[in-house]
């Protein structure tokens, strides 16, 4: 049976789980917004210890807070970043669109351990001492953009630049493959698969540097503007001395907004973040639909690639073997897409001062930068690496194409080339065989007009 302690706040008491580390405010969030089950991540928590941590040793060090119940306040913080606590952040993400709840959540939290740290008596107050020269209106905005900062610095950069480093090994190694292109899913001209490798490595490579240049703004922090942007009751020079020493602790530069109003009343530089997220997220899409496609089969499909086999299939039909990590990350794909619309029209409500749709916003904005992180890693350890080029395949298909046919168009022109590419799908005759029975070519101009190699490099062949 769960036991309770009396706790009050502004609006009078209220039951409080006695093992619980957060107090009153929390309590009365806990009860009104029992909405989703869904929680602020891991990142985020982490963020907000920081933020708390620090601010405390600033607070210290310039003489507004008694250097011991700061230190108690930074060793409390520090064990919140650490995780120590993440039972006791119960809130709901649908809750006061501010995150006001989640801000007095971690400051009740801190304050009670950090009284506890102190063990003489004092008592370290969640607003007064936690909060010191803070308003959750710039703590939240802030520790969104730490958090995805660190999201994207610490796990998504690096496991893109290993996919595209792994679609790249592969387009070397099928530089030899010669193939059928296809445009509108239909038979094209020839490429190899080394080429459409190189694309997708490419469309990665791309994918990251699109990344890299959303992170300046997300490392300008709203952390001084406290209620409005106006920064009332934060001290001169604070703001900017705890985000130097939230730079110097992560090594991640971040700095003061330039405009707090802009850094509170909107939230642009997410809604930008979440944009790129979304085009890394089609990108993903595209190169993993194509994988599935090139490797499905084994006999009815194009099978121009072997997909490493991962797990059964089928419940019923033995032998299956699926796309699997294809399909994972094409569902991925799909929810960072529906993240980034949630995060645009969350940003739409910036009301005036403050956007009140800020822990949505945080929500969907983390949650995309984890998926992806750990997706395309999971992608390319278990299948991108794996892949290999069925020959054989490609070049059956290849020698069946009869599009082949325009690389003889300086030679013989385009209505005979539409002739012969006709007759070859009717009759199943290859293209070479019609055009010497029509004395189109001789023997040898054939012989150098239709180098299937040569027609993957351009030029006229």
């Amino acid at each position: 049976m769960t036991e309770y302690r009396i706790e009050k706040d502004s609006m009078g008491e209220v039951r409080v789980p006695a093992d619980a580390y957060y107090g009153a405010s929390t309590q009365r969030a806990v009860e009104n917004f029992p909405i989703s089950n869904l929680r602020f991540s891991r990142r985020f928590i982490w963020a907000l210890g920081l933020l708390k941590g620090s601010a405390a040793t600033v607070a210290a060090e310039m003489g507004f807070k008694d250097p011991e119940i700061a230190a108690a306040i930074r060793q409390a913080a520090d064990e919140v970043m650490n995780g120590d606590f993440d039972a006791h952040f119960p809130l709901d993400i649908f809750q006061t669109g501010s995150g006001t709840s989640t801000n007095t959540n971690a400051n009740e939290v801190i304050a009670r351990r950090a009284t506890e740290i102190l063990g003489d008596g004092r008592k370290v107050h969640p607003n007064d001492d936690v909060n010191f020269g803070q308003s959750s209106n710039d703590v939240i905005p802030s520790a969104i953009h730490i958090a995805a900062v660190a999201g994207i610095r610490d796990g998504l950069l690096d496991a893109l630049q290993g996919l595209a480093d792994s679609l790249q090994q592969k387009s070397e190694e099928f530089a030899d493959v010669v193939k059928s292109g296809r445009t509108h899913l239909m038979d094209a001209t020839p490429v190899t698969l080394g080429q459409e490798f190189g694309g997708y490595a490419t469309q990665v490579r791309k994918g990251v540097e699109r990344i890299e240049k959303i992170l300046p703004e997300l490392e300008e922090l709203a952390l001084g503007g406290t209620a409005t942007g106006t920064g009332i009751n934060a001290p001169k020079g604070y703001p900017a001395k705890v985000i130097a020493l939230m730079a110097e602790r992560t090594g991640y530069p971040f700095r003061e907004a330039d405009d707090h109003f802009e850094a509170q009343g909107a939230k642009d530089a997410t809604v930008n973040a979440s944009g790129a997220l979304r085009t890394v997220a089609v990108s993903l899409f595209k190169i993993a639909n194509d994988i599935r496609f090139l490797g499905s089969g084994p006999t009815s499909g194009i099978a121009e690639l072997r997909i490493p086999d991962l797990q059964p299939g089928s419940s019923i039909m033995p032998g299956k073997v699926n796309p699997v990590m294809s399909e994972m990350l094409m569902m991925v794909a799909a929810q960072v897409v529906g993240n980034d619309a949630t995060v645009a029209w969350s940003g739409a409500n910036g009301n005036f001062e403050l956007n009140v749709m800020m822990p949505v916003i945080a929500h969907n904005l983390l949650e995309s930068i984890d998926l992806l992180t750990t997706s395309s890693r999971t992608f390319t350890v278990k299948c991108v690496d794996g892949l290999e080029a069925n020959r054989e395949r490609a070049k059956e298909l290849l020698e069946k194409n009869a599009i082949v046919v325009t690389a003889l168009n300086p030679y013989i022109g385009y209505d005979n080339g539409a002739k012969i590419a006709k007759e070859a799908a009717r009759t199943g005759r290859s293209v070479r065989e019609l055009v010497l029975e029509a004395g189109l070519l001789s023997e040898e101009e054939l012989d150098k007009a239709l180098d299937l190699k040569k027609m993957t490099e351009g030029g006229i062949v």
